[in-house]
């Protein structure tokens, strides 16, 4: 990145006849015109950020990485030393870190939100291609909300999809399902389970959607896609959209109600989904078939309560059925550990316990 820098800097890429640096980098390096725009912006932000630029010349930072960091940094320099040590730390995935510095660059520039919402829009685009084995391809760029929107109606599809599936003894991942999804809508077949089922769960603090725009340190966020306007939330508020939940914060409070049956209450479960994004697991980025996990066994308790449940991928949730792993004790994301791990509330229940009186 800062090779090619150093090379947009210059001239050879005019002598090359390449219209612009990034195509000259693209040409040369055999990456698309997008990646190389990208590659060079990195590199453009890395020159007035030290700890970020140290790292990655370390190789303690992936590209992604880097571009990620770079990006919040360069709207918010006093978060440098912070993401960098979380980037570097690998605690959590990608997808983490991704999400803290989209938060971190809302957060600096609160006052741009609305501004970025219209510039977005007025950038909105639709592009296909045909790749090089021949598959036909789409990349759409467009606000977070509108994404949320379509992906909630092409998930509901999807399930039904992938239900079906699974009743014929096939297995195919979710973005398969969901290519098949699009089709189908596009054909418009009226086949059962059209309508949308899935969530556009928006986290907004309440004083945040009665101000229309967010203090430092309040949230405004369709999950899954990150900070948007506040007018983005309450344009899909009027529309009566069914797909969506809103759900109104103080901070990270969010109130639970007991509940007699396993299942959570709708309201439980969008309390949940707003707790629990993606898995609970501390390194698990999932966001699809993510499944209700009760800390305490229902069947001991009969109670269902957010306070005491978590949601966790099919694969987690497998382990801590089938082999006894559990997440440590505590709430939001956290370490799943082994049934012989020091920090399993099982070991941890019996240290805590009193002690018994002969």
């Amino acid at each position: 990145a800062l090779a090619g820098l150093r090379v947009a800097q210059g001239t050879e890429w005019r002598r090359a006849g390449d219209s612009s640096p990034a195509q000259h980098l693209a040409r040369v390096t055999g990456t698309s015109v997008a990646a190389a725009s990208a590659t060079l912006l990195t590199a453009e932000r890395m020159r007035d950020q030290p700890r970020v630029r140290a790292a990655a010349l370390a190789g303690a930072l992936s590209p992604a990485q880097a571009g990620a960091v770079a990006s919040a940094v360069a709207v918010d320099p006093a978060a440098e030393a912070r993401l960098v040590t979380k980037a570097v730390s690998r605690v959590g995935s990608l997808g983490d870190l991704v999400t803290d510095c989209a938060r971190t660059r809302a957060a600096a520039s609160a006052a741009d939100a609305e501004a970025r919402r219209a510039r977005i829009h007025a950038q909105r685009s639709l592009r296909e291609f045909t790749d090089v084995e021949g598959g036909w391809n789409l990349v759409v760029r467009d606000n977070p909300e509108v994404g949320a929107a379509i992906m909630a109606r092409l998930g509901s599809i999807a399930d039904r999809l992938f239900a079906e599936a699974r009743r014929a003894g096939r297995h195919e991942p979710r973005p398969a399902h969901l290519a098949d999804a699009l089709a189908e809508l596009a054909a418009d077949s009226g086949a059962p389970g059209v309508a949308a089922t899935n969530k556009v769960l928006v986290r907004v603090d309440l004083p945040t959607l009665l101000r229309e725009h967010p203090a430092p340190g309040e949230t405004c966020e369709i999950v899954g896609y990150g900070p948007v306007a506040v007018s983005a939330v309450r344009d899909m508020i009027a529309s009566g959209n069914p797909v969506l939940a809103a759900i109104a914060t103080a901070g990270e409070r969010v109130l639970g109600v007991a509940h007699v049956r396993r299942r959570p209450s709708a309201k439980q479960v969008s309390a949940l989904e707003w707790l629990y994004p993606t898995c609970a697991a501390e390194g698990c980025h999932r966001v699809a078939w993510l499944e209700f996990d009760h800390r305490q066994d229902w069947a001991d308790t009969h109670v269902t309560l957010v306070e005491l449940m978590d949601r966790l991928c099919r694969p987690m949730h497998d382990r801590k059925t089938r082999e006894g792993w559990a997440l440590v004790e505590g709430s939001g994301k956290r370490p799943f550990v082994a049934p012989d791990d020091p920090r399993h509330p099982r070991h941890t229940a019996k240290a805590n316990s009193p002690p018994r009186v002969a």
